[in-house]
């Protein structure tokens, strides 16, 4: 739906961002235009300007005093007009906020006249104006969610049902917040006829088709996704962070959040996609200050928009490969061979959840690791079986039962207690079609190219039962991410990062101080959240330690500064 459209007619459907048309497209007073202009510069631009086009960078921001600015997408016949701006209304989206290619294009309508700010005129207007900044976040929030729910702006992902590689083109992009088209190949050659005139054939699939400059990408990997949709923001090699974060899971982000509002030069480098474990999360219910709960995606969402804001960039897909921790400040060197220095390192790496070793793992096809709407579009009406007692299991059983025909959880101990919230554990004991089994794990996972059958054990009585089921999730524990780290830090008999109190009989650490609560075996290398030796493995305690470990990060960086000083 177009803005004009908004004007003239309502939807229906109260969760579209559309439907919030005040908010989605606000209109500024005149006194609030008065504040804007002294932060950018007012020009009087003709009909048919380009302002800005899909796949620039680092665009500017503009408000409309005179005549009207047309934001349009491409698509394969043409430029299509998403919507029109008009006086006293402005540009632009999520993507203002971070060095990624945008989206849309913008162009004049009509002559007019407009306030233009650059990036950095903008950066310094949002925190001088705090109260039309809210206005203009709230407004850049719901524009990405309606391009999102009404495919705007986006790419198409072209597949045939049960593809692994499919389901993750399209996890990676949904959780990057990246607007997706997803046509099933023999239907869709029957209504695209794109499609015929492509050539493209069932042993190409799944393709990425990319609208403007028609470019088809086969089979992509998500570094390939990645840089050709300009997800990837660049490092500066020679400059000096403050601070590095590796990992963008609730504790990263937290740590981002207040480094960078608290002035930090900030760079946080994440893997996949923000929100990590927590992220493939349906619904946590017992986070703080959401009490109708709040998906892990959404937590994630938010908390990145909110670390960019203050100046954070958010590098991704980029995974740290090596830290050198002898030099100072140190340096890090990335799976895509760059490397770049920062004077403090966060480590939030986090930790994964554990896979059955068979011959076959099917993941993607049959086996997967997170619950959430996508995952459970793909076993409506179905038996399923989710493996794990945390939390995380608990959440996938309640938000999965409201699809499956029927959730069997199988447990390894006998008891979900120790491990599990007791709001879980009762609405787990109440639903009418979940089973828990205790004592119980999956011995033989059976199929072709998809999972097509499942045998289970019962440990106590040595009894099997195997059962034509397609889908399994798989939440058995945690691993630390820390393999990278090996021979760097001094790490438990678990994997997980050392740091604090734990370290007072470490050898390793040879300075005149104790190690602050959260500092690891190397001064200025600090950890948080899951990856942590003895954290409590919720999503709360994590975004605490996240913002604990930006205050030891200020005490290490004074600490340096007065011994810089000393020389």
């Amino acid at each position: 739906m177009t803005q004009k459209d908004g004007e003239n007619r309502t939807t229906s459907d109260p969760t579209d961002p559309y439907s919030r048309h005040t908010e989605i497209f606000p209109v500024l007073s005149n006194e609030q235009i008065l504040r804007c202009k002294p932060f950018g510069t007012t020009e009087t631009v003709k009909q048919g300007t380009v302002l800005f086009e899909r796949g620039d960078r680092s665009v500017d921001f503009f408000i409309i005093l005179e005549g009207n600015i047309e934001i349009y997408e491409h698509k394969r016949l043409g430029l299509n007009i998403v919507t029109v701006h008009g006086k006293h209304q402005f540009t632009g989206e999520l993507d203002l906020f971070n060095d990624r290619q945008i989206l849309v294009g913008g162009r004049m309508g009509v002559d007019g006249k407009v306030i233009r700010m650059s990036s950095e005129q903008f950066q310094k207007f949002m925190i001088a104006e705090p109260e039309i900044a809210d206005i203009v976040m709230k407004a850049f929030i719901l524009r990405r969610m309606g391009l999102i729910t009404h495919n705007q702006a986006s790419v198409s992902l072209i597949t045939t049902q049960e593809s692994p590689d499919s389901l993750r083109i399209e996890r990676f992009l949904k959780r990057n917040g990246y607007p997706i088209e997803v046509l099933n190949y023999d239907l869709a050659r029957e209504t695209h006829t794109c499609l015929s005139e492509l050539g493209i054939s069932k042993e190409q699939l799944p393709a990425v088709f990319i609208h403007q400059g028609e470019q088809l990408l086969h089979r992509p990997s998500n570094q390939e996704l990645a840089e050709t949709l300009g997800l990837v923001e660049r490092i500066e090699p020679e400059r000096i962070y403050d601070l590095a974060i590796v990992g963008g899971g609730p504790a990263g982000l937290s740590a981002a959040v207040y480094a960078a509002s608290e002035g930090l030069d900030v760079v946080l480098l994440e893997a996949e996609a923000p929100g990590g474990q927590a992220g493939t999360s349906s619904k946590i219910e017992n986070y703080l200050g959401f009490p109708t709960g709040v998906s892990g995606q959404e937590l994630a969402d938010r908390a990145q928009v909110q670390a960019q804001k203050f100046g954070a960039r958010i590098v991704l897909p980029n995974e740290i490969t090596h830290i050198h921790c002898e030099k100072r400040p140190f340096k890090l060197a990335t799976e895509n061979g760059l490397s770049f220095s920062a004077r403090a390192i966060v480590i939030a790496s986090g930790a994964c959840y554990r896979r059955l070793q068979f011959n076959h793992s099917f993941d993607n096809a049959g086996v997967y690791y997170a619950a959430t709407a996508m995952e459970s579009n793909l076993c409506k009406h179905e038996e399923i079986i989710i493996v794990g007692g945390g939390n995380s299991a608990g959440q996938a059983a309640i938000f999965l039962s409201g699809q499956a025909r029927h959730v069997h959880m199988l447990i390894r101990s006998n008891s979900l207690s120790a491990s599990m919230s007791d709001y879980l554990i009762n609405r787990i004991n109440s639903a009418q079609n979940i089973t828990l089994h205790k004592n119980t794990e999956i011995i033989s996972l059976n199929g072709t190219r998809h999972l097509q059958e499942v045998t289970w054990q019962n440990r106590e009585t040595g009894e099997t039962e195997t059962h034509p089921i397609k889908h399994v999730f798989l939440m058995l524990g945690a691993m630390p991410n820390t393999k990278w780290l090996r021979g760097c830090l001094a790490l438990d008999e678990k994997g997980f990062i050392m740091t604090g109190t734990d370290l007072m009989e470490y050898q390793g650490w040879q300075q005149e101080r104790y190690p602050m609560m959260l500092e690891t075996s190397v001064p200025g290398i600090f950890a948080a959240g899951d990856v942590r030796s003895g954290s409590i493995k919720r999503v709360a305690s994590a975004v605490g330690e996240g913002a604990m470990a930006i205050s030891q990060v200020h005490q290490y960086l004074s600490l340096e500064m007065k011994e810089l000083a000393k020389v």
